[in-house]
């Protein structure tokens, strides 16, 4: 998209539409929920996700600002351990902000992700039909690209059984 300072990406229009609504709902904003993975670490990426970070009410606007409570869902036993790198993950959260901004963890036991669960093995495609695709990509030279559209090539083939 083309703005008055010239290309604009979409993220970037995305991210001012989703950011007032996340502050405004839940207290974060989409940086937090990009750099998760980072934040957290490997160990936790996949079973966890931030709720709400809960800002301490000010009686005034004099007051000084007070950091907030992150709360965390976290699926099943994992967050006994989770619950055990607190200090450090609340380091890495005020390191992200720039500022001293969270000063408590909560965690809240969960199901957060069903990315995995659901996910539904390609049927096996006819030799024909692997040989259309092999060919089809064969021309492509970036190995992952070659990958991934031969799994989506898989996945539309292998899907038209009892269409044809």
């Amino acid at each position: 998209m083309a703005g008055r300072k010239g290309v604009v990406q979409i993220s970037e229009i995305a991210n001012s539409v989703l950011d007032p609504v996340l502050a405004r709902r839940a207290g974060i904003n989409t940086t937090l929920l990009g750099m998760w993975d980072d934040i957290v670490g490997p160990d936790f990426a996949e079973c966890t996700r931030p709720e709400k970070i809960k800002w301490p009410r000010r009686a005034s606007q004099d007051d000084g600002f007070q950091p907030g409570t992150l709360t965390i869902a976290c699926e099943g036993a994992r967050a006994v351990f989770l619950a055990h790198t607190q200090d450090q993950l609340i380091q890495r959260l005020n390191s992200m902000f720039g500022f001293p901004a969270i000063d408590r963890v909560t965690i809240i036991q969960k199901p957060v992700s069903d990315r995995n669960r659901h996910a539904k093995k390609a049927p096996e495609l006819r030799p024909d039909d692997k040989k259309r695709l092999a060919d089809m990509v064969s021309d492509i030279d970036d190995p992952k690209l070659r990958e991934a559209l031969t799994r989506l090539g898989s996945g539309v083939l292998g899907g038209t059984k009892g269409r044809r």
